[in-house]
């Protein structure tokens, strides 16, 4: 495994982030495909005994039972100091709002019930799980700026936010002396490259980390046109994103597979290898050990530059999707996919 500073932070990561959307009770949340806790511990000390030591959770994963999967596992099987937990936290509720909740309490409230899920004192990273149109900046940084003073987090992220809003933030947090934002998790990989824009070129001029989600485009990468799995075959939010550029997609993901035979590789390994040029660690889920397997492989696999190129050639310009569709100044107030069976304390 390679290793690499977050950002502008201290925290040394590995190129490969575990992310833990996955794990969960299915029987409540989001999704309906998720591993159970046996599967799960299994998952986590097999990243663990290959070099990964960035875990990447969230409160509304599966009405908070990722966070509590993962902190289990990891006190069973690895020195705290020794691994780096992110977990994120979403908008206020509407609920909430009405009741005169600030930011501030909001945040705090949160953080709170996840370091309870996760039987932990502090977070690495405490991310901003996406853009809340209904809440000051100014509170929102002030919040988080709160819970680093307290020692409860070492650094912040951001996730599912434009460019233009993350500039906005850092020089709020600058010139108020908050804690900056030192990473940010959006939506990249080789069928959805709309990051490269604006996104990217902000974050090498300010050494802001990148750790995108959804690395190989919810399996997509990891498999040939016509293969499925239960995830592909039950996985509705992931089938909205992806469903209506399936066309142009497929022939991208055809070239995939044939670089992965003419290195003799898999699939995934020639997703993330190309994605491991582009950003710091992308955040790769795993239901099962041999996707640990192939997510650590790919950085150890370097793509010739023609290849990199015939990879990106054939790539036509995508419409937002998933939550930055979703997740509008109009959309914010309505009831999202996301906070399906909250867990209590964030209604």
């Amino acid at each position: 495994m390679k290793y690499t500073k977050l950002g502008n932070s201290d925290l040394e990561v590995s190129r490969i982030c575990l992310g833990c959307m996955g794990f969960g009770n299915a029987a409540t949340g989001q999704h309906s495909w998720t591993v159970d806790e046996d599967a799960a511990r299994e998952i986590i000390k097999h990243a663990l005994d290959s070099g990964i030591n960035f875990f990447d959770t969230a409160i509304a994963y599966q009405n908070g039972t990722s966070e509590e999967y993962l902190g289990r596992t990891l006190k069973d099987f690895a020195k705290r100091e020794n691994v780096v937990v992110a977990t994120k936290f979403l908008p206020r509720s509407q609920q909430e709002i009405a009741d005169g909740v600030t930011g501030q309490e909001h945040i705090e409230k949160q953080l709170d019930l996840s370091l309870q899920h996760l039987g932990m004192d502090y977070v690495d990273l405490y991310i901003y799980h996406m853009w809340d149109y209904q809440t000051p900046i100014y509170d929102i940084l002030d919040g988080m700026n709160r819970m680093v003073k307290a020692g409860k987090v070492r650094y912040i992220g951001i996730a599912n936010c434009y460019a233009y809003q993350l500039a906005k933030a850092n020089a709020l947090a600058a010139k108020e002396g908050f804690a900056p934002f030192v990473s940010v998790q959006n939506h990249y990989n080789l069928l959805f490259r709309e990051e490269e824009r604006e996104m990217a070129k902000l974050c090498a001029e300010d050494n802001i980390a990148m750790t995108p989600y959804s690395a190989l485009a919810s399996g997509r990468l990891s498999r040939k046109p016509g293969e499925t799995s239960k995830r592909l075959a039950e996985d509705s939010y992931a089938k909205l994103k992806y469903d209506g550029t399936a066309e142009a997609d497929e022939k991208v993901i055809l070239r995939v597979a044939e670089l992965a035979d003419k290195y003799g590789v898999t699939m995934t390994e020639i997703s993330l290898a190309w994605l491991l040029t582009r950003v710091t660690a992308p955040v790769a889920g795993a239901t099962k050990l041999h996707h640990i397997d192939g997510a650590v492989k790919a950085t150890e696999l370097t793509l010739a530059d023609e290849d990199i190129a015939y990879l990106e050639e054939l790539y036509i310009p995508h419409k937002l999707v998933g939550v930055m569709a979703q997740n509008t100044r109009g959309g914010n107030k309505k009831e999202q996919v996301w906070m399906k069976n909250a867990p209590k304390g964030m209604q």
